[in-house]
């Protein structure tokens, strides 16, 4: 037997895979396809382009099974309605089939009955009195006397209820009147009532056995025989109906004893209503297998009635005992509950009744409200910590989960233990645990609505990790659902990057090892090797893998405001002046008595907080140093960038009132070298950034070009530049070094340089 499984529309993605398909098998359906010519092509191909066949002609067949089965779905009601409308039509057509054959034994009997007073009526006197004579005087045979007590030995085998004597005498009463019929050996008025008292008796045992099937006393043998017998008699539509309906009555009976409260353990109602109504279906299936084989029309009526029974049973279970833990978002309850139901449900797959699907289909509405409920009650409770926030770093509490296991305090045991400042703890804990629960959900195919949810929830966090920078107040309208939240500032350059450390360390690690979980045969793997990186193992689940590349694009999001806030408060006074401006650098040819050779302001300032925040990164990051150096080298490009981009700044450069001067654009270069100089030993150069300031380096020269002059005739090598670069380095590190005199390399460059920019100046 197969399941009735409720027919679903088609969805969109149902209707592309369609379109996919046609497209496909286009070629095929040509006129003028060209079989050999079609192999010959495809032989031609790589390894590659074979593969790349492969798996699409492996998409194909996967897409063509699932059009089929969404068809056998679509249309499996209407092949069970059907059925069951011919089922009846044949109990009908048995039921005007037994009355057209009383009717026509009653016209019969009438025939023969005026046949015979017309031949009496053409006879004689004489012979009509001896007929008359001889009728009376002569005896009864044995058929006679019999077919005359058969009624009274019927009424005696239907009041002692010997139900299996009434057939064979039903079945014996049958076989005389046919062969009286044939053979005249009864007079039409004894077979007529022969033939009536059967077809009476037959309706009386039928109602009998329907009336014992009906009490709530008949049960096991008792019940299977009076079914049976009631097929036996012709009517095994009915017999089959009441079979169902006899479960049905047995198993509500017991039902009564079952009285669920607001106080009790909803797993054990789940359990106890899962034991009744499952075990009634699976008797009901036996007896039907039993008494009625596999004939399509009974197991059709068998499997709806068994999905009507599966769906008043889901909706028992979702009142008394699913809607109250949806409600409180008790996910663990609502997923014990659901697998209990789903336990007792897959014990029908033995006998051919697939009834799982149905019940998942009715519990998912209320798992996902706790799902929901639980998500929610995540992101309220870490938003009411992250107000109070201090945003320093800590270890977590003792005797506190940490990824799956305990943190003691003990020495030694720090190895998979991580600073998190209180919110951030709150949230990793909260989410182990919810990880806890969410095994069964597997069941049912919410291993991707839980991961969407939990994103949905981390990203909140973000949000108000976001809106505890300073400055960020004005970027608040682009934060769903943070707006009315409140967020302790992070004031100090430190709280900032914890904000970062919290983020990054709960995407990078602690919620992709959580969220293994959901990959049972990967969850057996991370328990046996805990030295392994979690999220190398998760990185072979492709779903996972991409839920990670959401969590770690939306630190990136939360890094790039860092970075953008910590640029523009490099770049603009609090008035709102601009640190980096054009003139800065136009301005130097007007006072060139004085110069020393140093990187301008902004760039000392951009080079320091470089400093200070490496300093906290290496203490906040430990062991993720890749993530303080991206930091870092996304704080350079940011500042780089910005100044890329302004286009105010180089229309004074290339369309001022005022060029730009040798020293201007020496000055200009220098500071351009200085920021790879010092990325470079900071191990933060990327190429992007380097590619930036070549760029700018390259404007700038073209602009100075366009007053006539050599750029690079006025630009001393880079040597020179290097030399001043290193210098600038431990100055403003603060790294001991010895006095420099004239002789140096550098003193001698630079007054080299000098002098050779001054006198090409004045020819």
């Amino acid at each position: 037997m197969a399941s009735a499984k409720p027919a679903r529309p088609r969805a969109i993605s149902a209707k592309e895979n369609g379109t996919k398909i046609e497209e496909g098998l286009s070629v095929f359906k040509s006129d003028k396809f060209d079989a050999d010519a079609f192999v010959q092509s495809k032989c031609s191909l790589s390894e590659k382009d074979v593969r790349q066949l492969c798996s699409y002609l492996l998409d194909l067949k996967k897409a063509s099974a699932e059009e089929m089965r969404k068809s056998v779905y679509a249309n499996y009601s209407a092949f069970i309605r059907t059925s069951k409308e011919i089922s009846d039509l044949e109990g009908e057509l048995s039921s005007i089939r037994n009355l057209l054959s009383t009717q026509a034994t009653l016209i019969h009997g009438l025939a023969e009955g005026v046949h015979i007073d017309s031949l009496s009526a053409r006879g004689s006197e004489d012979s009509t009195a001896n007929g008359l004579l001889a009728l009376e005087d002569r005896e009864p045979s044995d058929l006679e006397k019999w077919s005359a007590e058969f009624p009274d030995l019927l009424d005696v085998l239907l009041a002692e209820r010997r139900v299996d004597e009434a057939l064979a005498s039903l079945d014996e009463g049958e076989r005389v009147a046919a062969e009286a019929k044939e053979t005249n050996s009864l007079n039409p008025t004894a077979l007529m009532s022969l033939q009536t008292a059967i077809i009476e008796h037959r309706q009386k045992l039928a109602d009998q056995l329907a009336e014992a099937a009906c009490q709530p006393s008949t049960r096991g043998g008792e019940l299977r025989a009076a079914i049976s017998a009631l097929k036996k008699l012709g009517d095994g539509p009915r017999a089959h109906s009441l079979l169902l309906n006899a479960h049905y009555q047995r198993y509500q009976y017991n039902m009564q004893s079952l009285r669920p409260s607001s106080t009790s353990y909803g797993g054990a109602y789940t359990a106890a209503l899962s034991q009744l109504v499952f075990s009634a279906i699976a008797q009901a299936a036996s007896d039907s297998l039993t008494i009625f084989g596999k004939e399509p029309a009974y197991t059709s009526e068998l499997v709806m009635w068994a999905t009507k029974q599966t769906e008043a049973f889901a909706l028992l279970v979702k009142r008394h005992a699913l809607a109250s833990s949806a409600a409180a978002g008790g996910l663990r309850a609502a997923a014990e509950c659901v697998q209990i139901a789903l336990g007792h449900c897959s014990l029908l797959e033995a006998r051919g009744l697939a009834l799982c699907p149905v019940l998942l289909k009715l519990f998912r509405p209320s798992v996902e409200q706790a799902l929901d409920a639980n998500l929610k009650r995540i992101e309220e409770s870490t938003a009411a910590l992250a107000a109070a926030d201090d945003w320093v770093l800590t270890f977590p509490p003792p005797g506190s989960r940490q990824s799956g296991r305990v943190s003691t305090p003990s020495i030694g045991n720090t190895t998979f233990q991580h600073k998190l400042t209180s919110s951030a703890h709150r949230f990793n804990l909260m989410v182990q645990d919810f990880f806890e629960d969410v095994g069964p959900l597997l069941s049912m195919q919410l291993g991707g609505q839980t991961l969407e949810g939990l994103f949905q929830v981390f990203n909140s966090y973000v949000n108000m990790l976001i809106k505890a920078l300073p400055g960020s107040m004005e970027e608040e309208a682009n934060f769903d659902n943070s707006g009315n939240k409140i967020v302790r500032m992070a004031e100090t350059e430190a709280q900032q990057i914890a904000l970062l450390a919290n983020a990054s360390l709960l995407a990078d690690e602690l919620l992709p090892r959580a969220a293994m979980k959901l990959s049972p045969p990967s969850q057996a793997n991370y328990k046996d090797d805990h030295r392994r990186r979690p999220a190398d193992r998760q990185n072979r689940h492709p779903e996972q893998r991409e839920w990670k590349r959401r969590l770690v694009s939306s630190v990136d999001r939360l890094k790039d405001t860092l970075c953008r806030q910590h640029a523009l408060d490099l770049i603009f006074t609090e008035d709102g002046d601009s640190h980096l401006t054009a003139e800065m650098y136009i301005n130097m040819d007007g006072n060139v008595d004085e110069i020393d050779w140093f990187p301008s302001s902004i760039f000392q300032e951009l080079y320091a907080k470089l400093n200070r925040m490496s300093s906290l990164a290496a203490d906040m990051f430990v062991g993720r140093e890749r993530f303080a150096t991206l930091l870092l080298m996304r704080l350079t490009e940011t500042v780089i960038l910005w100044l890329s981009e302004d286009q105010s700044f180089w229309d004074d450069i290339e369309e001022g009132p005022r060029p730009l001067g040798t020293l201007g654009l020496q000055q200009f270069y220098l500071d351009m070298k200085f920021v790879i100089c010092f990325a470079s030993q900071g191990r933060y150069l990327s190429r992007n950034l380097h590619r930036v300031v070549n760029e700018i380096i390259s404007r700038a020269v073209s602009a100075f070009a366009a007053t006539g002059m050599d750029p690079y005739s006025v630009l001393p090598d880079d040597d020179w530049f290097n030399d001043i670069c290193q210098d600038a380095i431990e100055r403003l590190s603060g790294k001991p070094k010895g006095d420099r005199d004239l002789n140096s390399p550098t003193a001698s460059v630079s007054a080299q340089s000098i002098s050779s920019v001054r006198s090409h100046g004045s020819s």
